[in-house]
């Protein structure tokens, strides 16, 4: 199964949704563990040393940031993009259906939008 971050403004609705679903899912709040105004770069190096996906509503920088580690050759396992205005029962049933049915390394080098089309 996915491991994941969810970055520090990430809703922490869906993040207690996904734990309350699959209390054995692997998913890290950033600003837990000390990440709190973390610029993006140091962020996606965080989550690529771990090999996390990272969970985001930030679809202004992150990207950028994300492909241009892509470009460099970096490791970048992946960023899914959450859009803001998804319900969180959506949020939840669509990560879920990701990390359950991905292989290790499937999104390596993408980002994927949510909600899915």
């Amino acid at each position: 199964m996915l491991r994941f971050a969810a970055d520090e403004n990430f809703h922490n609705d869906i993040v207690r949704g996904l734990l309350r679903r699959r209390p054995e899912l692997d998913i890290v709040r950033l600003q837990e563990i000390g990440f709190i105004g973390t610029d993006d770069p140091t962020v996606l190096e965080w989550t690529a040393q771990e090999g996390r996906v990272l969970l985001t509503h930030d679809v202004k920088t992150i990207p950028s940031y994300a492909y241009e580690r892509v470009q460099q050759g970096q490791p970048m396992p992946g960023v899914f993009e959450v859009v803001p205005d998804i319900s969180i029962g959506q949020a939840i049933e669509e990560i879920l259906l990701l990390a359950e049915c991905s292989l290790e390394g499937e999104w390596e080098g993408q980002i994927v939008y949510l909600p899915l089309k």
